[in-house]
């Protein structure tokens, strides 16, 4: 079957998913939808290997899905939202209850601590949801998720449950897997779409999995699955300081046909570095890579 790519080679109009589920680091919740305008009109399985909180694949909802990260704690929140969304509602509730029921901080703190004891989905879930700025890190040496508490009121879970219904259908024809990105790409034949978003070198080291992320062997790896004929976009860094500085990055000569640069406002991240300062200079964009 000839797949179709684009019409007239211009993004479709895709309507944006603002029900966000997780927050996370480099989420692209808020234009997924601008990224999922550039994906093929046509294509067999869908590939996220660095799902995250999964913007993307909320965003595009898939017939045909395999998603996959890493980084067991977070898979744990996806699987169960796919096999027990109900099992995912209570946890969020109950900690959200104790929180409630007691003084903020420190029950923020008892959740981090039982977390950080014993990594797990159901912990997690609520600390990225109640930490300051929605920024998840962790530190490099052991993995100790460090963010505090933050100002806000976490949602309420008549809010989460919502959502959660909400996710679980959009995301009821994809399977979820805790395994690395070579091996999730292996998987994809002629035909299907991978969509990578990697940690970001420029600005997400202080990120789960980002020190020892390789953007090399990434590219090597793209560059086999465009040889069998699989779709790949990759997003990737690409300007910062109100866009006026492109991020130099090895990207290999002919590996990628288009690219675009996607406007995404100012950095979670470097908001959470300047101690929630005004940003003016601190636009950024993203750089969209594709192979066809």
């Amino acid at each position: 079957m000839q797949l179709r790519l684009f019409d007239e080679m211009r993004p479709r109009a895709i309507p944006p998913f603002k029900s966000q589920l997780l927050k996370w680091v480099g989420n692209k919740q808020r234009f997924a939808h601008e990224i999922v305008a550039y994906f093929p009109l046509e294509y067999e399985t869908y590939y996220e290997p660095f799902l995250g909180s999964g913007g993307v694949l909320g965003t595009l909802a898939p017939q045909h899905g395999i998603a996959s990260d890493t980084f067991a704690p977070l898979m744990e929140i996806w699987q169960t939202l796919h096999a027990e969304p109900e099992t995912l509602k209570r946890w969020y509730a109950e900690r959200w209850h104790t929180m409630m029921n007691g003084e903020k901080v420190a029950v923020y703190e008892e959740i981090k601590a039982a977390y950080n004891a014993h990594p797990n989905g159901a912990d997690l879930l609520f600390l990225c949801r109640a930490c300051y700025g929605g920024v998840v890190r962790f530190r490099r040496t052991d993995g100790y998720m460090s963010t505090p508490c933050g100002i806000h009121t976490p949602i309420s879970p008549e809010s989460f449950a919502h959502r959660v219904n909400e996710w679980h259908s959009r995301t009821r024809n994809t399977g979820f897997a805790c395994m690395d990105y070579e091996e999730a790409m292996g998987q994809a034949k002629a035909g299907d779409l991978i969509y990578c978003d990697p940690p970001y070198s420029h600005s997400q080291s202080i990120l789960y999995g980002a020190q020892t992320f390789d953007l090399g062997h990434l590219f090597q790896i793209i560059d086999r699955c465009r040889a069998r004929g699989v779709y790949v976009a990759l997003s990737i860094d690409g300007t910062k300081r109100s866009g006026h500085h492109v991020c130099d990055l090895p990207i290999p000569t002919g590996l990628f046909r288009r690219e675009i640069f996607l406007n995404i406002g100012r950095s979670m991240l470097k908001r959470f570095q300047m101690d929630g300062q005004t940003l003016e200079g601190e636009v950024v964009s993203d750089r969209l890579l594709l192979t066809y």
